[in-house]
């Protein structure tokens, strides 16, 4: 499969860009992992526009969370719903299982969103205040939720039949060094020419924060859902995403 296919695959799948879908580029994405961070880099700069607006910071920061999702969607957001209502089960993990089955939505699914939505909200509203560093920091946020999702379906194994083993099946364990690869170097490109020693590590702890968020869902996943599943890995991208939001924002303003 070529990478232009994957890449347009990629797009297709991860945004609501209109590029198309088709099948070719489906199948060229889900056996290209590496595609993730190169896709995560094209959203950050498209959801950061809001926040170089001159309109106030919250407004800038309500305009920032209208962007993320409008140009992700809120598929994602159904993953940290299901998986909400899962944590919250007092049970087996076939019983947390049997959860992510049932239509109903939960207080454990009704709090976990909020609490996203709310922690967006808020990371906007600090990188509203802080126009320097927020594009590089969007961008290292993104790029980071999306390399750990990247890395679940290298490194995880689907519980059933589904997104997350359409995902899973064509990657392993090799095709986790090509994602890594190309993190560090697309999230640097955020930086627009500045090279500062604290810029840099504001964006590699934006990066680590990410990428450890997306690991604690994994183990928490494999023994209470089975495996790495379609809710999981759009709730790893949301909740890695948030996390590193804020943390990058600490970094920037204190090193």
């Amino acid at each position: 499969m070529s990478a232009p296919a994957a890449l347009r695959g990629a797009v297709g799948f991860l945004t609501r860009l209109p590029v198309g879908h088709d099948e070719a580029g489906w199948e060229a994405f889900r056996a290209a992992p590496w595609t993730f961070p190169v896709v995560g880099a094209l959203v950050g700069v498209l959801v950061a526009l809001p926040l170089a607006l001159p309109v106030g910071a919250p407004t800038a920061a309500l305009l920032f969370v209208l962007a993320v999702y409008g140009v992700t969607g809120i598929n994602h957001l159904d993953g940290v719903a299901d998986l909400g209502d899962a944590a919250v089960v007092h049970g087996t993990s076939e019983d947390r299982r049997d959860v992510l089955k049932d239509t109903t939505v939960g207080v454990g699914a009704v709090l976990a969103v909020a609490l996203v939505v709310l922690g967006l909200g808020t990371a906007g509203l600090a990188l509203a205040v802080l126009p320097v560093g927020a594009l590089a920091l969007v961008v290292a946020a993104e790029v980071g939720a999306k390399t750990v999702t990247a890395l679940l379906v290298c490194l995880g194994d689907a519980p059933h039949e589904g997104l997350g083993s359409a995902l899973t099946g064509p990657n392993g364990d090799r095709d986790a060094g090509p994602v890594l690869a190309l993190a560090l170097p697309v999230i640097l490109l955020g930086l627009g020419g500045s090279t500062t020693l604290d810029a840099v590590l504001a964006l590699l702890v934006t990066l680590l924060v990410a990428v450890l968020t997306g690991l604690l869902v994994w183990r928490w996943a494999r023994p209470n859902l089975g495996g790495v599943n379609g809710d999981v890995l759009g709730a790893t991208t949301e909740l890695a995403r948030v996390a590193a939001l804020h943390a990058g924002v600490v970094a920037w303003t204190q090193f």
